[in-house]
């Protein structure tokens, strides 16, 4: 079936610099803050917000931490975007919750500030979120994996691979869909480990890279050699819960789910190392983040949520070369031809 349902001091930063057209470069300038320079959903993000603005005649910088939780390094870049005169702010933030009273200072500034795949905490500290359904990828892998293991899901052994222990929203909001799609009760909805499901043997952060995905995995296995179902925060946390379990021998009785899509993700469930995978579009988040801070600009006008929703939907799809029904999904072929990295 097929559907398209359209994430230190100033030393630690990464800076690039987007020409803009020079008739305009001096009147509207704009920042993305990304957690990394390194993930490929970043520097996809980043490609896209500097097509947009060397089309709109915008001077774009960017900066990024060095790792996922970096967060004294965007604090640092908001002050700098803030001393600058930039019009606006393009952030995906490592803690939604501790970055909040610099957005503030932000905006009290006039700049707008516009938070890109993961909410901040509250959602309403930016000005708008434009960003994937997280909790709707996070289902969609849930409901995937129930449905693939059938009546064995009611005696899975569960290990969920997470990003930082801040519990950034999006990390969450992941957790907590797929808990939902597989028929675990996620108890408070806003926290994650809180669960007294006893098919979960724990939870173990990953940073979001293949490193810490090994390393966590590692860690989970030594508490319960059972597990049976991985879910982890994104793609390279895949990859190094598939080498850990390679290590033991058991690539091939435990299933992985993961949320990105971007090129590698996609060929690896094309190879079978990743089950499943929600796939996302940080393109289309970054340029349409551009013309936002262009238009806000131009005219003050901030950008309007999706009906229905409290953000700006940039879509999802689950791809997987192995469907099941009742639950929509593309192939790898069009995963790949919408993929990224």
């Amino acid at each position: 079936m097929k559907k398209t349902v359209l994430s230190a001091a100033m030393g630690a930063l990464a800076l690039g610099v987007a020409f803009a057209a020079p008739s305009q470069a001096a009147d509207v300038s704009a920042c993305l803050i990304t957690k990394t320079d390194t993930n490929p959903f970043f520097v996809k993000m980043k490609e896209g917000a500097t097509a947009k603005a060397q089309e709109l005649g915008v001077t774009l910088k960017s900066y990024a931490g060095k790792i996922d939780g970096d967060s004294e390094s965007q604090v640092a870049a908001i002050e700098t975007c803030i001393a600058d005169g930039a019009k606006g702010i393009l952030l995906t933030a490592s803690d939604t919750k501790g970055i909040v009273p610099s957005v503030q200072k932000a905006r009290d500034a006039g700049l707008l500030v516009i938070a890109l795949d993961t909410p901040l905490e509250p959602i309403d500290a930016a000005d708008a979120t434009f960003a994937t359904d997280n909790l709707l990828a996070g289902k969609l892998i849930g409901q995937w994996a129930a449905a693939t293991l059938g009546d064995a899901a009611k005696d899975a052994r569960v290990a969920f691979l997470d990003l930082t222990p801040a519990q950034p929203s999006v990390d969450v909001l992941r957790d907590q869909g797929f808990m939902i799609g597989f028929g675990i009760d996620p108890k408070d909805p806003n926290k994650i480990g809180d669960e007294d499901d006893p098919r979960i043997v724990g939870h173990d952060v990953t940073n979001g890279n293949e490193e810490g995905g090994r390393t966590a995995m590692e860690n989970l296995l030594q508490k319960d050699p059972t597990i049976n179902v991985v879910h982890t925060i994104n793609e390279p946390a895949a990859a190094g819960a598939y080498e850990a379990l390679k290590a033991l021998g058991r690539e091939k009785d435990v299933l992985i789910v993961s949320v990105d899509g971007g090129c590698p993700g996609v060929k690896n469930v094309a190879e079978g190392v990743i089950g499943a995978t929600s796939q996302q579009y940080p393109l289309m988040m970054a340029a349409l983040g551009i013309e936002a801070i262009k238009k806000f600009a131009e005219t003050g006008e901030k950008p309007t949520p999706t009906e229905g929703k409290n953000f700006v939907d940039t879509g999802v799809a689950l791809v997987t070369d192995k469907p099941v029904s009742g639950v929509e999904s593309i192939d790898t072929k069009e995963g790949l031809e919408k993929c990224w990295g």
